[in-house]
């Protein structure tokens, strides 16, 4: 019996989104823009609910934690493009590959559970408003955000399982600016359609699950405020709109990545920059600009800020 010889791979090559420097040199200057944007905007909503305890409630506890989320999800993607756009050298070690997969399906998957877990805060403030401090009690708070991280790393193990230990013989281009399973599994050399399909189902799985429960929540809240006045209907879109606003943002583009049954690399590449660049400047600019506790809030902030540095003058 014949043992099949393969070249180990040491290093991937991303493509990236252009071979043409003039270009890539805008990218880099547009990815700066965009990611000193998102530390700046995220970072100043996480610290304005951890300081004023006018926000100290589960609505700001969950959504600080989708901040960060977010913020994590572009720093584990953007800085490695921005520096691979810079110097035109865009290769990554197999490890830091395989790392980069992982904890970028820890956040993503932790993103869906929590998602789930800021719709069943909003079920409760909006339907049973009488019990809400009683049901999101601290304890309860804690569950959902211990329960959102454990099935995101949970899922991201379960992911890696599959492919890790696969035999990779060369080519090593990965057609994108990082790296993910569908693009990691096509370089892979023997037959991957069943892994493909573990891989696709794993995802599809918690990608669904999330969304119907979702989807399943939205109909319970408009359905209860139905029945009430007008004025409650209206505050209750209200509040739903950034959330949906949110959601299609978040799933649209991993639904269509991990299950459009015909990919394509342009499009993924664009849903990428989407999820990495567009939905974290926008998800706190939807959650403060229509929230007048928050600005109210951010306005205290910046004016004890203001007023300290008066005083050290």
């Amino acid at each position: 019996m014949y043992e099949t010889n393969y070249t180990e791979v040491y290093e991937f090559v991303f493509l990236g989104l252009s071979t043409c420097r003039p270009v890539q040199h805008f990218l880099h200057a547009f990815s700066a823009v965009f990611y000193l944007t998102i530390v700046l905007g995220n970072t100043l909503v996480m610290i304005t609910v951890t300081l004023d305890t006018h926000l100290h409630s589960p609505m700001y506890l969950l959504l600080g934690n989708l901040l960060f989320i977010d913020l994590c999800l572009s720093t584990l993607t953007v800085p490695k493009m921005m520096s691979n756009l810079y110097s035109g050298h865009n290769t990554i070690s197999f490890q830091g590959c395989v790392i980069q997969i992982f904890v970028l399906h820890i956040l993503g998957g932790s993103e869906m559970v929590l998602l789930v877990a800021m719709a069943l805060d909003r079920y409760v403030a909006i339907c049973k408003p009488l019990h809400y401090l009683t049901i999101m009690s601290p304890r309860m708070c804690s569950l959902l955000l211990s329960g959102t991280w454990l099935i995101g790393i949970i899922h991201s193990v379960v992911q890696l399982a599959f492919v890790v230990h696969l035999p990779f013989c060369g080519p090593n281009d990965i057609d994108s600016f990082y790296c993910d399973l569908p693009q990691f599994i096509k370089l892979v050399c023997s037959d991957t359609y069943s892994m493909e399909l573990l891989v696709t189902a794993n995802s599809g799985f918690i990608s669904l699950g999330t969304f119907s429960l979702l989807i399943i929540s939205y109909i319970l809240i408009l359905f209860t405020v139905w029945k009430r006045p007008s004025g409650c209907l209206s505050k209750a879109l209200s509040t739903l709109s950034a959330h949906i606003s949110v959601v299609v943002l978040f799933f649209g583009p991993c639904i269509f990545v991990y299950m459009w049954p015909f990919p394509t690399v342009p499009v993924d590449k664009f849903l990428a920059i989407v999820d990495f660049l567009i939905t974290p400047i926008l998800n706190p600019a939807i959650y403060t600009l229509r929230n007048k506790d928050m600005k109210l809030a951010m306005r205290r902030l910046i004016g004890q800020l203001l007023g300290l540095r008066k005083i050290s003058k």
